[in-house]
């Protein structure tokens, strides 16, 4: 031991001890006595800069902007970044490019979208006097500034700021084009600042002339009209090359407000902003009064359009799909200009927006209700027609696809399928009585309770409790486990929207779409197969080359239920129709089935139901969620849903759904909740149409023309994401089968 830890061991350690304190304290001293020196040279040297008086508050004020500047731009790139996430694409010029001509089904074209590039007219032939009033209005110190006008935006600032509103717009014409390009239009701050960076961004790109140029074709300008040669094609008929003063000042004042001053909306409204362009120009010295007096005097006139029946909120929905789809096809392909086939039914399409407005304009009033949307689908997902509100000249807003509204108890079908595939039947016994979850006990409309009942007599009446009980038994016994499988089974279906749990889901209290909620109920005349909705059938280039193909490359059906429960939920749907809440949807001989909708406060009323041909889905109600007065989803919309479907019932080959037989005919329709206050003229009969065994025969033909000019031509690529991946190349067999089709299916327009 002693070796191990010899008596000396102590003094040595104090040795090492103070000998590191030693080397420390010296350490410091020197490292100390070097930072003074140091600071001692450094003050000297500064001491050869040193100011005083009004030099030194200079330095000052020098030193301090640096500070700040440094700072500021720091900031400023951390708020960059997010601006400059938008133009991360490189192909972010083509994309707004896009341009398309739309055709219906048989191949008549109704209408088109996107920019007409492959014509657009050049800035240098726009007259002199359209650039000046756009100018004068929009920005007059564009060829000035960097992208932000700050006179401008300041001038803006006083002037609302006098007037206690928005009485002038504070954005640059470059921000402008930066919102079209890459922003939407919510007011937030962040938008803003996004949209300032990007209108720098777009100065450092382009040159002044090619930002006014992208400005005046990307520009909405109402009536469905994307840039200022569209508009004065829609309002005037003519191109803009051609149009006077007063015309032109009628179009500029359109970049503010287009829906509001619209000329065909409210031509007196017009008329007061193309003045106000005309004392623009005066102001900014660039027309005299005597120059513009003549278009005061004279204000322009718009073409009419009030009998223009152009399917604007389905053609709106189709350019949309189709710029999706364009995200989808390879990047080596460049090709910005198609004419595409969708599967609107012009004859469909007419009587849909008729019966809407017939019913708004008889029982509207009475209701308290201003608007509706209605979808017409085939049962594969083709949507035949589409009514996304009262007028689209009023509004753009498509309540057929953005708008989110409970659906009540039309939601139901989608519990009662839950429960029929977890074990149930329709003659399972249920009891109609007080349930409780948590807080919240659901009432019946009729606020009683009817005892014992099967599901089908529960979904026929519409009880509220029992489909809550229904929820509950679904998870056997756990209420959140039951509403999980409910929501899938409505994802699986087709409800895109999230479906929040909450307990009064299984009674529609969460939100859908008229759209989805249509293309959901055709997976029940489909025998359990879920298809997507879709306005696409076929997609061209202007050349003619066929690129897609829906039957062939787009989705196919899914089964998310088995036959059988799709067979019963038919059945149980189908009663409803005949002898419960949607007896006045009934349809003279052919079987229907369906659901009637209705909100708390009578907020919503809807009608959604199916036949072995279509899916037809109807909405009512106010776009500020208003209350309407006791209107049910069984009074005005099963009422238009009748309109609907009678009228696309004709004159076809008429398919009944499985396991119902076709209804007797009734000599007396159904009678509406309140006398018509006026006599409608009964809709022209449907033309007769092609039966759907003719129709396959000529798809099959033009087919076989496609594959025909393949092998007889060279090959040109084509798009598929479907097993079949051969180049195809269409030829004048296309032409003489669109038009064969569009005859012998009787298209009159």
């Amino acid at each position: 031991m002693r070796d191990l830890f010899p008596e000396d061991w102590k003094p040595n350690i104090r040795r090492f001890l103070l000998g590191l304190d030693a080397w420390v304290d010296f350490s410091v001293f020197r490292s100390a006595s070097g930072l003074r020196e140091t600071y001692e040279r450094f003050s000297t040297f500064m001491d050869r800069f040193h100011v005083s008086g009004w030099r030194r508050g200079l330095n000052e004020i020098v030193s301090e902007g640096a500070t700040l500047g440094t700072v500021g731009l720091i900031v400023m790139l951390a708020l960059a970044v997010p601006a400059f996430r938008e133009t991360s694409d490189d192909d972010w010029l083509k994309k707004s490019e896009l341009a398309v001509t739309f055709l219906d089904r048989y191949g008549n074209e109704v209408g088109s979208r996107g920019i007409k590039h492959n014509d657009a007219i050049p800035l240098d032939q726009f007259p002199d006097h359209l650039i000046k009033a756009v100018l004068s209005t929009e920005d007059r110190r564009f060829y000035e500034h960097f992208g932000i006008d700050l006179p401008g935006t300041a001038r803006a600032l006083v002037a609302n700021t006098r007037a206690g509103g928005v009485v002038q717009g504070g954005s640059s014409i470059t921000q402008q084009l930066a919102k079209n390009l890459f922003l939407n239009n919510e007011r937030t701050i962040e938008r803003k600042v996004k949209e300032a960076f990007l209108a720098m961004w777009l100065e450092a790109r382009l040159t002044k002339n090619e930002i006014l140029k992208l400005y005046l074709d990307r520009a909405y300008m109402g009536g469905g009209a994307f840039g200022v040669d569209a508009a004065a094609q829609y309002y005037f008929n003519k191109s803009a090359r051609d149009v006077n003063l007063a015309e032109a000042a009628m179009l500029a004042g359109l970049f503010k407000a287009p829906t509001k001053f619209a000329p065909h909306v409210n031509l007196p409204a017009a008329r007061a902003r193309a003045n106000v362009v005309l004392d623009n120009l005066v102001e900014a010295n660039m027309m005299t009064e005597g120059q513009v007096f003549g278009a005061r005097r004279h204000p322009a006139t718009p073409v009419d359009r009030r009998d223009d029946r152009a399917p604007n909120y389905y053609l709106d929905w189709a350019f949309d799909e189709m710029r999706k789809l364009v995200d989808t096809f390879p990047k080596s392909m460049t090709e910005r200009v198609f004419v595409v086939r969708t599967a609107l039914d012009t004859n469909l399409q007419n009587n849909a927006d008729a019966a809407v407005e017939s019913s708004l304009r008889q029982y509207g009033q009475e209701y308290h209700a201003k608007q509706a949307a209605a979808v017409l689908m085939d049962v594969d997902g083709a949507v035949r027609a589409m009514v996304g509100g009262r007028d689209y000249g009023a509004s753009q807003f498509n309540r057929a696809t953005d708008a989110m509204r409970q659906p009540g108890s039309s939601f139901k079908p989608y519990v009662y399928a839950a429960a029929l595939i977890n074990g149930m039947k329709p003659t399972s016994t249920v009891v109609d009585g007080p349930v409780c979850i948590g807080n919240w006990c659901p009432h019946n409309y009729g606020h009683g309770y009817a005892g014992s009942m099967s599901l089908l007599q529960a979904l026929t009446h519409s009880i509220n409790t029992i489909a809550v009980k229904l929820s509950i038994s679904i998870g056997n016994g756990n209420a959140k486990v039951g509403r999980a499988k409910i929501v899938k089974l409505a994802h699986d279906m087709g409800i895109r929207s999230p479906l929040p749990d909450t307990p009064s889901l299984p009674i529609g209290a969460d939100e859908v779409t008229v759209l989805d909620h249509t293309g959901a109920y055709a997976t029940f005349p489909n025998m359990g197969k879920a298809v997507t909705p879709h306005a696409l059938l076929e997609v061209r280039t202007g050349a003619g080359d066929l690129v897609w193909r829906f039957d062939r490359d787009g989705p196919k059906p899914r089964q998310v239920m088995s036959a059988g429960v799709a067979g019963d939920m038919i059945k149980m749907m189908n009663n409803v129709v005949e002898n419960g809440t949607g007896r006045r949807a009934r349809l003279d001989g052919v079987a229907a089935a369906g659901k009637t909708g209705t909100t708390n406060a009578y907020r919503d009323a809807w009608f959604m139901g199916y036949t072995g041909n279509f899916v037809c889905g109807v909405w009512f109600g106010n776009d500020d969620y208003q209350v309407t007065n006791r209107m049910t989803g069984g009074s005005l919309p099963a009422m238009t849903w009748n309109k609907i479907m009678v009228y696309a019932h004709q004159g076809i080959e008429i398919k009944q759904l499985p396991g119902v037989g076709a209804p007797q005919v009734r000599q007396q329709p159904a009678v509406a909740e309140v006398k018509s206050k006026s006599d409608e003229p009964a809709p022209p009969p449907r033309p007769a149409l092609l039966t759907k065994r003719g129709a396959d025969i000529l798809v099959r033909v033009e087919r076989l023309m496609d594959d025909a000019n393949r092998a007889l031509g060279p090959a040109r690529p084509t798009v598929s994401s479907g097993k079949d991946k051969q180049a195809q190349a269409p030829g004048t067999g296309d032409a003489f089968a669109s038009s064969l089709e569009g005859r012998a299916f009787g298209n009159h327009n």
